[in-house]
């Protein structure tokens, strides 16, 4: 990055970049910020103001909205008071949809008149009506405003092209991550038993579910050789233990793994990524684990078959659907040449497609032309 390189204002409403809590949305909006850098631009983080609601409480609603018309003003002052180069050229936010709208992106962007930019926007068109009508409306207008949206699934991008304006560019940007993080390192599988592998945040909702229907796929697979690793932690920790209970002698609990050479050392050393992926938006730990060469069985949930690719790098299973999961998982533990190939074509899918390198190459050919910069 050279040291005229445009200044792009970088802001995530669900969740800060550098937010204490681990999260995919963390990760991605980590990688995406590294992904502007790499491109050419000087992106730096315009507010740390958290917009989420997940209640659809009207009130937490009213005080989003104050926090975020301060911060607003507070941006709009500092920037006044730079010189015209350390100005943003470029605002660009990280994953609006109606539980997270953007409340400050378009004020700053309609105040400096400069593009307006949003990746993985998502429209619901269900939530216009409801507890969260009002968000909903609030993250219609900002997606409306937006000069180009990246879509990071095939299920986004659907909605964002039907009620895309005629100027407006629908870019696909697939999920991606950090190919440096993730250096190769010897696996060392295919002993037995075959180890399985479950890397969730254990928290009430969805995660909570799919630990459910992960427990229920294992009981019907119980009469396979297996020991199950599992990676995470959080508030429903003791729900998770019980689901799993029947099975302790076979269950190694790791709790959250921080070091990166930890986590990817349990991808290279297992046989099979097993998540039911319940309501998954993508899920980077299935990209993390293909990186490393360990192929997932999933469910093909929301942006899940984004990332997995059916039968080449994994399988995916119909939605909720135990039996299905229990029958991949039980199809793989016994062909063991199968999940050699699949987890060959896992590494080089990631590491061939979805790569920052990749992700950079496509931020920087979108967004030069908008900035009049470079060419497409």
């Amino acid at each position: 990055m050279t040291t005229d390189a445009p200044v792009v204002a970088f802001y995530a409403p669900l969740k800060s970049p550098f937010h204490p809590s681990p999260s995919g949305d963390r990760t991605m909006a980590l990688l995406t910020l590294k992904a502007l850098q790499v491109a050419g631009f000087e992106p730096h983080l315009a507010s740390e103001c958290r917009t989420l609601d997940l209640q659809g409480d009207a009130q937490a609603q009213d005080r989003i909205r104050a926090q975020t018309a301060a911060a607003a003003e507070r941006l709009l002052t500092h920037y006044r008071s730079l010189p015209d180069e350390k100005r943003p050229r470029l605002w660009f936010s990280y994953h609006v949809y109606y539980k997270a709208p953007d409340l400050i992106g378009p004020v700053i962007a309609d105040a400096f008149g400069i593009p307006y930019v949003v990746a993985e926007g998502s429209r619901s068109a269900k939530r216009a009506v409801g507890s969260w009508a009002a968000f909903h409306a609030i993250a219609e207008q900002a997606l409306d405003r937006a000069d180009v949206i990246f879509a990071m699934t095939r299920r986004d991008r659907e909605g964002l092209v039907a009620a895309a304006r005629p100027d407006q560019r629908i870019i696909d940007l697939p999920p991606f991550l950090d190919e440096g993080e993730w250096p190769c390192i010897p696996a060392r599988k295919g002993g037995a038993p075959a180890r399985l592998l479950a890397v969730g945040m254990m928290r009430p909702g969805d995660k909570l579910e799919s630990y459910r229907l992960l427990a229920a796929a294992l009981q019907r697979v119980a009469a396979e050789p297996w020991i199950l690793d599992v990676v995470g932690d959080g508030p429903a920790r003791h729900e998770v233990e019980t689901l799993l209970a029947p099975f302790s002698p076979r269950v190694r609990w790791h709790g959250e793994v921080r070091s990166r050479a930890g986590i990817a050392a349990l991808y290279a050393e297992s046989d099979l990524l097993v998540w039911p992926a319940v309501n998954e938006a993508y899920g980077m730990a299935l990209l993390e684990a293909q990186a490393m060469g360990c192929p997932p069985v999933a469910g093909a949930f929301g942006g899940v078959p984004d990332v997995v690719q059916d039968g080449v790098t994994g399988l995916l299973t119909r939605p909720g659907d135990v039996d299905a999961f229990a029958a991949a998982i039980s199809e793989l533990l016994v062909d063991r040449e199968r999940r050699d190939r699949l987890g060959t074509a896992a590494s080089r899918f990631v590491r061939g497609e979805r790569t920052l390198t990749v992700a950079a190459d496509i931020l920087g050919r979108a967004l030069k032309p908008v900035l009049a910069i470079g060419s497409a």
